[in-house]
């Protein structure tokens, strides 16, 4: 099999959203699921790995602001992982931002160990943190009320998602079922 790193076109779509969707499925981003490709504005670019046949294998999205580049999303298939192409795509993506004159790489991730490897054996360091609190009605009936306190009349919160910080850790994790460590991770261009 072939790998081409290329440009994504819309006719990548089905295909992109097919490997995200199962790339994230086992993963803390389990329940991100988009119906569409978010478009990625300005000088930011988006690039396939894919086969012979065109399918796509794996994916990176990167933003640009102002010096900074941000990895907005990254995925390899599930049938093709630990085969070069997360990497492949890395190593276009850091040219692109560096002809850009971009001075930084950054990727925001969860708290699942083979990607934290994957970020760290890349090159990358941690740099911030912070939590991502999920209170889900159907996960724990009294979550989404003791995440949002007082309510609007007539509305009843099903689920809610929120930032905190990370001195909040411990006390959070007693109240709610799950709780993930978001963490930026950065690399110098």
């Amino acid at each position: 099999m072939t790998r081409t790193i290329r440009d994504y076109t819309a006719a990548d779509e089905a295909s992109w959203l097919r490997c995200r969707v199962l790339s994230f499925l086992n993963t803390p981003y389990f329940d991100d699921v988009r119906q569409t490709k978010p478009e990625i504005p300005g000088l930011g670019f988006e690039l396939v790995a894919t086969d012979d046949s065109g399918a796509v294998l794996g994916v990176m999205d990167v933003t640009v602001d102002d010096d900074l580049a941000t990895i907005d999303t990254v995925a390899v298939h599930p049938d093709h992982q630990h085969q070069g192409h997360g990497r492949a795509l890395l190593a276009e993506a850091q040219a692109r931002a560096r002809a850009l004159g971009l001075t930084t790489l950054d990727a925001w991730t969860r708290d699942l160990p083979d990607t934290l490897r994957w970020y760290r054996a890349m090159g990358f360091s941690e740099s911030s943190h912070y939590l991502h609190v999920y209170a889900n009605y159907y996960t724990e009936p009294g979550e989404p009320d003791r995440a949002i306190g007082s309510r609007r009349p007539g509305l009843k919160p099903m689920a809610a998602f929120l930032h905190a910080s990370l001195d909040e850790e411990q006390q959070l994790r007693d109240e709610f079922t799950r709780i993930h460590v978001c963490r930026r991770f950065t690399q110098p261009l």
